[in-house]
C-alpha cells in the first residue's frame, strides 16, 4: 500500500488495538497455551509481556516498507476488549484523514456477505469517520501469492439542518 496509497509529505501511523486477554492475537491467531502451566499472577504477567513483544515486533515488520521508503510513521498500540470499536475511536481520537487496513476475510465470509470483509474491517467500513481502504490478499490455490482485493468507503457526509 506504501507505493498505491501514501504520497511525499503525508504522516503514518501505524495503529493497531491487541486484545486485553492476550490468549487471542488480533491478526495473528490465537497463542499457545498448555493447560498444566499453572496461572500465576507471575505467569499472567509473562505471557502478557511475550504478547506485547510479539506484537511490537509484528508492528516493526509492517513498518519496514514505510521505512524502506523513507516515509516517517509512528506505531501506535492500543489494548482494548473491544478491538473494532477502539480502532474506530482511536482513528477519530488521532484526526487520521484516511485508514487503509488489511483484512483476511474471515468474519463476513462465516456471516455469508458478498463483500468477504473480515469482522474488523466490515465493522470499520461502517463505523469509522473517513474512508477506509481494505486490502485483502485472497487464498491463491496454486500455492502463490494473489493479487491483492481492494475495498474503498468514502466517508459519509452528514448534512445539518435539512436540504442545503
Amino acid at each position: 500500500s506504501v507505493q498505491n496509497y501514501i504520497r511525499p509529505g503525508d504522516a503514518v501511523i501505524l495503529l493497531h488495538v491487541s486484545p486485553t486477554s492476550v490468549l487471542f492475537g488480533a491478526d495473528w491467531g490465537p497463542l499457545p497455551h498448555t493447560p498444566q502451566t499453572p496461572e500465576t499472577p507471575q505467569s499472567q504477567k509473562q505471557l502478557e509481556d511475550d504478547f506485547d513483544a510479539f506484537t511490537a515486533s509484528k508492528a516493526a515488520d509492517l513498518a519496514r516498507p514505510l521505512k524502506e521508503s523513507g516515509f516517517p510513521f509512528k506505531i501506535h498500540i492500543v489494548k482494548d476488549h473491544d478491538m473494532r470499536e477502539r480502532l474506530c475511536l482511536e482513528v477519530e481520537r488521532l484526526g487520521l484523514s484516511a485508514v487503509i487496513m488489511g483484512s483476511r476475510g474471515f468474519g463476513a465470509e462465516k456471516r455469508g456477505s458478498d463483500g468477504r470483509l473480515g469482522s474488523v474491517s466490515d465493522y470499520c467500513v461502517h463505523h469509522c469517520v473517513c474512508p477506509v481502504v481494505v486490502v485483502r490478499y485472497p487464498e491463491d490455490k496454486d500455492g502463490g501469492n494473489g493479487e491483492p482485493v481492494v475495498t474503498v468507503k468514502e466517508a459519509e457526509v452528514e448534512e445539518e439542518g435539512g436540504k442545503g
